[in-house]
């Protein structure tokens, strides 16, 4: 089965199309890699790619590819070009480390210098406050929580920059589909914070993408 790949997405949108696989069959997968490696030198992202599909992948694919596992993406035929603005993504906890990664990979895809910051959690912010002065140089900011995702109120309190909010699916009870953080954050009392939808890194990093190609667009 032949795959209608988006070549011209780059020029449209300044992104190029990205691969999301966890969706799709591990031979489904395997086959639009092979494709994309054999038909285009344009920079691709896969997301969201299980074990199975990793572990399917031949050496020499794998020798193509730079591959992350906590981030489940893989990235073929290098990153964009280096493009204007930083960008601090911060992570309430280790458990919303894999949403974060998600993010940060899909920035460092796109061509665009990323901190990750993690364990900053409301629970304790001294940890916060520690890294505030970090976070403030960001030109945007893309916060990572779970549970009832305080933490995005408080950064959204406290930094001038653009936020995005990721709310993830971290956490007990009520809070485990993430659909408590999602509700918290949308509710969110800091004014102009941008919010995602649950556990989406990728989705935070190109709406970062798409406010920082203002910088570019500016004489």
């Amino acid at each position: 089965m032949s795959h209608q790949h988006d070549h011209d997405r780059l020029a449209r949108i300044g992104m190029p199309e990205a691969v999301l696989c966890g969706t799709k069959s591990t031979e489904q997968f395997v086959a639009i890699v092979e494709e994309l490696a054999s038909s285009t030198s344009q920079p691709r992202l896969f997301t969201r790619i299980d074990d199975h599909q990793f572990e399917a992948l031949s050496p020499a694919m794998v020798e193509r590819l730079d591959v992350d596992r906590l981030s489940r993406t893989a990235i073929l035929n290098g990153p964009l070009p280096k493009r204007d603005g930083r960008v601090a993504v911060v992570a309430a906890g280790t458990s919303d480390a894999a949403v974060a990664a998600e993010a940060a990979r899909t920035l460092e895809f796109s061509g665009v210098e990323c901190e990750t910051i993690v364990d900053v959690g409301v629970a304790g912010l001294w940890r916060l406050e520690a890294r505030l002065d970090d976070i403030r140089t960001a030109d945007v900011v893309i916060a990572v929580a779970g549970m009832d995702a305080a933490l995005v109120s408080v950064i959204g309190g406290l930094v001038a920059s653009p936020v995005v909010a990721v709310p993830t699916s971290v956490g007990y009870g009520v809070a485990s589909d993430g659909s408590t953080a999602l509700n918290s954050a949308l509710a969110s009392c800091a004014q102009g914070v941008t919010v995602v939808n649950i556990d989406n890194g990728f989705g935070a990093a190109c709406a970062t993408v798409r406010m920082l190609s203002l910088f570019e667009a500016r004489p």
